[in-house]
C-alpha cells in the first residue's frame, strides 16, 4: 500500500471539570467525550525520498514541525526499527480551528492510526493512544474516540455506553479563545458548580439522550471573559431551535446542541447558519474500529 485517507473526527466534551493542578502544569480533568462526523480528511502517501512533507487547505496553519500531524509522523517513525524513506500528508481541514473541537489532535491521531496501517507497524490502538499522549492531551482520545470518560490529563480513558441516535448542530462564533487564559481564570474562580459527571454516566447507561443533554456542562463557562457574551446567546439559540440541551466545548469558542433527531439537527443547522459565521449539522460517531470508514 502506498497511500491512504484517514477521517479525523471532532471531539465534543459532553462535560467537562478541571481538577487540581499537577505537580508538572497540567490540570487533572475529568470530562465526558463523544466523537462527531464532522472531520478532516488526512492523506498519506509514502515517497521513496525521505522527509516529511505537509499541506493544509487552511493556507494559514503551519506546514513543518509546528503542525502536531508532522510530530506524529516523526513520532511514528521513530519507534520503527528501519524507519521509511518518507511520507507526504495533506489535511483537508472542515473542523475549524481555536473551537474546543480537537481538529489538531485529530488530525495527529489520524496520522498515527493512518501510519500503523499504511507501514503494517501491527501497533494495537491502546499502544497507539499511549503514543498520543506523548504529543498532546486530547490526542489519545482522538485515537480511537466514541463516547468515554477521560480522567488525568485526559490520558486516562474509559468507555462509556454510546451516545444514543441523535442530531447535533455545532457553533462556532467569529471569535477563539485562547486555552491558557481559561486555565488560569479557572485556577482564580471563587464558586465551585461541578458538571453532575456521574449524572451523565448513568444516564449514558440507561439510553437516556434527555438525560444527558439537560446534565451537560463546561466549567470553562464560568470564568469566560466579557468579550465571549456570544457564546450564552448561542446557547440560548441553540435551544429556542430545539436542542434538548446546549453546551460550550473544550475551552471554546464553539457551542453545540443535542437534538432529538438529524432532521431537526439539519433544520436548525440551517437556520443558525445565516447569522452564525461556522455552523455544522453532524451526528455520533461511535468508537473506532466499529466506526465505518
Amino acid at each position: 500500500m502506498r497511500a491512504l485517507t484517514e477521517r479525523a473526527w471532532a471531539k465534543l466534551n459532553l462535560s467537562l471539570d478541571v481538577l487540581d493542578r499537577r505537580p508538572d502544569g497540567y490540570h487533572d480533568m475529568r470530562m465526558v467525550m463523544q466523537t462527531v462526523s464532522l472531520c478532516d480528511e488526512v492523506r498519506l502517501e509514502a515517497l521513496d525520498a525521505g522527509g516529511i512533507r505537509l499541506k493544509t487547505s487552511f493556507s494559514y496553519l503551519p506546514a513543518d514541525r509546528r503542525n502536531l500531524a508532522w510530530r506524529a509522523a516523526e513520532l511514528f517513525f521513530s519507534e520503527l526499527s528501519k524507519p521509511p524513506g518518507g511520507l507526504a500528508i495533506s489535511i483537508q481541514k472542515r473542523i475549524p480551528v481555536g473551537a474546543g473541537l480537537a481538529g489538531g489532535s485529530a488530525d495527529a491521531a489520524a496520522v498515527l492510526r493512518g501510519l500503523n496501517t499504511l507501514l503494517g507497524a501491527g501497533k494495537t490502538l491502546a499502544e497507539l493512544e499511549r503514543l498520543g499522549g506523548r504529543l498532546g492531551s486530547d490526542v489519545p482520545y482522538c485515537v480511537a474516540g466514541g463516547t468515554r470518560l477521560a480522567t488525568g490529563r485526559g490520558e486516562i480513558l474509559e468507555d462509556l455506553p454510546p451516545l444514543p441516535p441523535c442530531g447535533v448542530v455545532i457553533c462556532k462564533p467569529a471569535f477563539s479563545i485562547r486555552t491558557p487564559e481559561l486555565f488560569g481564570r479557572v485556577d482564580q474562580r471563587q464558586g465551585n458548580i461541578r458538571p453532575d459527571t456521574d449524572g451523565i454516566v448513568s444516564a449514558l447507561e440507561e439510553g437516556s439522550l434527555g438525560g444527558v443533554a439537560r446534565r451537560m456542562y463546561n466549567v470553562f463557562e464560568e470564568v469566560l471573559p466579557a468579550r465571549c457574551a456570544e457564546i450564552g446567546l448561542l446557547r440560548k439559540r441553540l435551544v429556542d431551535e430545539g436542542a434538548l440541551g446546549a453546551v460550550m466545548t473544550g475551552t471554546g469558542s464553539a457551542v453545540f446542541g443535542l437534538f432529538p433527531d438529524p432532521e431537526a439537527a439539519r433544520r436548525a443547522a440551517e437556520k443558525l447558519g445565516k447569522s452564525c459565521r461556522e455552523c455544522f449539522a453532524a451526528r455520533p460517531v461511535a468508537r473506532f474500529p466499529e466506526t465505518l470508514p
